[in-house]
């Protein structure tokens, strides 16, 4: 640093021109005037910071030559070098660079003049004006370089990069230590030498590389910066080196006598993206095989589904399968009808299995969990900025699903204003995302569901007579379990199993006295509260027998030992008619007759007085009998 208390600090620290003074053999800035501040954007400290390189990335080869001409001359003065500013973007300016024979060794005063600011002057006039001044003839390059590699001085030994030069017929003028060490040939062997015939003779394909085509030599040719990112130089002991390089022209008195190479080792580079397209295939290869797995499992279980999922003997049941297998192969919209819990979604799934779309999505959509504002972009997508929180385009459920089936669970929860929109896709397969004016088109099958009455709902005005006429094609109702409970011991025993797989147990069974107290259950909550209960039971299950705990009930009395079911749970009609009968005689038996009320048969097997009143009639019995001291026989 020069000190300012000195008349040569004083001078430097006035100077209208930015000015640095740098150490050539290590690069670094070793002081910063005022003015540099100011052109630079950065306060002296951080500029002695720094090092002359820093403020010049990408221009290393200009810079090379640029200081071996002050340290050869004394003074020199380049626009080919643009420094970068402290907020960003490069300046435009004009170096002069001074040796200063301060110390042992010498170092460099550089001055920079804005361009933009100095309209006024002929800048290529006095640029040529002070190359040419004092100098009656500029060396040939070849001295020059020779002059770099001799002094080897500020970045060629600095540098990390492998830099090398050529001249106009191609022979090497220098090499600095890191082109020797990642090349394997030393500045000796290579200086002289065609350079292309050593290091660059092949593709890496193994084919010849001529002269012609080499992009180094193209630098020298046409006068253009040559940049390429993935080619192999040829190491001596004949492996390769894949690299990158820059190969840029160099000029005296306008003609182009040679060219700089700046090249880097990009092995580690290809090497990881090599493992990259590696783990890429694989992860490919992987879901290729979890696709296929995947099909093989979806038809075991197709296989093992007794009617695709539905269970069940009863003579409601069996109408549900003639009616699934009459309008599956068609593409009649469907409306399922039935309480909460009865199946009405495996309805649809049966219907979707059975057709020709089961290759395709089934897309299943609850029309009550979506919030009233968003229907119409769950069902027909959005595009970017069509409302507040649309980030990005969204498909909706209805392209989802194209050339599949589109599941409308609770489709009585449509809001009325958008019940026209879906009438419209229903009669022309065509809609308009939100945010969107294209109309798409989509080929999908529609099976709705509801637990509500819609026919009163079309005449209480909630619902459009036009759309549910549409819906209503082909009707299905999904009865209540109640009135088909001789599908209870079958779904019972399918819930049972599993639920062992569920929670990893074995050997539970159902008693003739579990599916009684099942059968005489109202099942308010249908399939899906027997389910429940199932599970529950297998839950607090002891040594292998059932606890079944069904609201509304008595606890069940100690009975004797209970007779397991079949494995299959299996009984003839016969049987069931014998065990419902005893079931009611039974209970008739422990309230004397008496069938409603506290203490009531009814109330003692949890089904209405009217339930039990009916069934009674179904068997033939009369509960006055009952009422006497003696008791009818089974």
């Amino acid at each position: 640093m020069i000190p300012t208390a000195s008349p040569a600090g004083a001078a430097f620290t006035a100077l209208p021109e930015a000015a640095l003074v740098i150490d050539p053999r290590s690069a670094a800035i070793v002081d910063a005037n005022p003015a540099a501040e100011r052109l630079l954007g950065y306060p002296a400290a951080a500029l002695r910071a720094l090092r002359i390189t820093d403020l010049h990335r990408g221009q290393r080869p200009a810079l090379v030559v640029f200081t071996e001409e002050v340290l050869y001359r004394g003074v020199a003065h380049t626009r080919s070098l643009s420094p970068l500013k402290a907020g960003g973007g490069t300046l435009r300016v004009e170096y002069a660079g001074t040796v200063l024979r301060a110390g042992a060794e010498p170092l460099v005063l550089l001055t920079m003049v804005d361009l933009e600011a100095r309209h006024r002057r002929d800048i290529d006039a006095d640029a040529d004006g002070t190359l040419r001044q004092g100098i009656d003839e500029w060396k040939r390059v070849e001295r020059l370089f020779h002059t770099i590699e001799k002094e080897n001085q500020l970045i060629l030994k600095a540098a990390g990069e492998g830099i090398y030069g050529v001249n106009a017929d191609g022979k090497t003028t220098f090499v600095n230590p890191a082109a020797e060490a990642l090349l394997g040939w030393t500045a000796e062997e290579l200086v002289g030498k065609d350079m292309h015939s050593l290091v660059h003779h092949h593709r890496a394909d193994g084919s010849p590389y001529p002269n012609q085509a080499c992009p180094i030599y193209a630098a020298f040719r046409n006068g253009a910066v040559q940049t390429v990112t993935d080619e192999v130089f040829w190491k001596k002991d004949g492996t390769p080196l894949w690299v990158e390089y820059t190969s840029t022209p160099i000029r005296e008195r306008g003609a182009i006598i040679g060219a700089v190479i700046v090249f880097r080792d990009v092995s580690q580079r290809r090497e990881a993206e090599e493992k990259l397209r590696q783990a890429l295939a694989e992860v490919d290869s992987l879901r290729e095989r979890l696709e296929r797995e995947n099909a093989y499992l979806q038809e075991e279980i197709r296989l093992e589904s007794n009617h695709r999922g539905i269970i069940g003997r009863s003579s409601a049941i069996q109408k549900v399968q003639r009616q699934i297998d009459l309008v599956a192969p068609t593409d009649a919209t469907v409306l399922v009808t039935g309480e909460s819990g009865t199946g009405k979604e495996l309805i649809g799934r049966a219907i979707h299995e059975a057709s020709a779309r089961r290759d395709r999505p089934l897309i299943r959509v609850n029309c009550a969990a979506i919030p009233r504002e968003l229907f119409e972009s769950e069902f027909f997508g959005h595009v970017r900025g069509a409302f507040t929180g649309a980030l990005r385009d969204r498909i909706g459920r209805f392209e989802l699903a194209d050339g599949g089936t589109l599941f409308l669970d609770e489709v009585g929860e449509i809001p009325l204003e958008l019940q026209g929109k879906l009438l419209r896709i229903l009669q022309e397969g065509q809609f308009e995302r939100v945010g969107e004016e294209r109309t798409r088109t989509v080929d999908v099958r529609v099976i709705a569901a509801t637990n509500r009455d819609l026919r009163a709902e079309v005449r209480a005005g909630r619902f459009r007579e036009d759309l549910y006429f549409r819906l209503d094609v082909f009707p299905i109702h999904s009865a209540p379990l109640r009135e088909r409970i001789e599908d209870v011991a079958p779904l019972a025993l399918h819930f049972l199993r599993h639920a062992e797989r569920k929670l990893k147990v074995s050997g539970l069974g159902l008693s003739e006295g579990d599916v009684r107290r099942l059968a005489a259950y109202d099942w308010p909550g249908n399939v899906r509260e027997l389910q429940n209960v199932i599970e529950r039971a297998a839950i607090l299950a002891r040594n292998g027998r059932l606890t079944i705990d069904l609201p509304g009930t008595a606890p069940r009395p100690t009975a004797p030992e209970p007779i397991v079911l079949p494995a299959d749970g299996l009984l003839t009609e016969e049987e069931r008619r014998q065990r419902d009968r005893r079931s009611l005689m039974a209970a008739l038996d422990l309230a004397g007759g008496k069938i409603s009320g506290p203490g009531g048969a009814a109330e003692r097997l949890g089904v209405r007085p009217t339930t039990f009143a009916s069934r009674l009639k179904a068997h033939g019995l009369d509960p006055r009998a009952w009422r006497s001291t003696s008791r009818p026989s089974p």
